[in-house]
């Protein structure tokens, strides 16, 4: 079977095509957004919502007693989860 002169400029286009991509970028995602932003950039960015978020009312601090009481919610649930797992039936 022989090859014709199209399937050749096509081929050659394909190659010359993905020839011309940063070898950085084959297979992985792009950063764009907040991800391609430097981390201070993207703590400066927190911080500003997080105080605009307290100055309107809208913030919440957990008290030393509402943490307490988190831990403990979230370590049951936790350990509820891994004991069903592992128990044979």
């Amino acid at each position: 079977m022989a090859t014709s002169a199209s399937d050749l400029a096509t081929s050659a286009a394909a190659a010359a095509k993905s020839a011309t991509r940063p070898a950085t970028r084959v297979g992985t995602k792009s950063r764009r957004g907040f991800a391609a932003m430097s981390p201070e950039t993207q703590r400066r960015i927190a911080s500003e919502g997080g105080k605009a978020s307290h100055a309107s009312g809208r913030g919440h601090r957990f008290s030393a007693e509402e943490a307490r009481e988190a831990g403990r919610k979230g370590g049951l649930v936790s350990r509820r989860g891994k004991t069903t797992a592992t128990t044979p039936k």
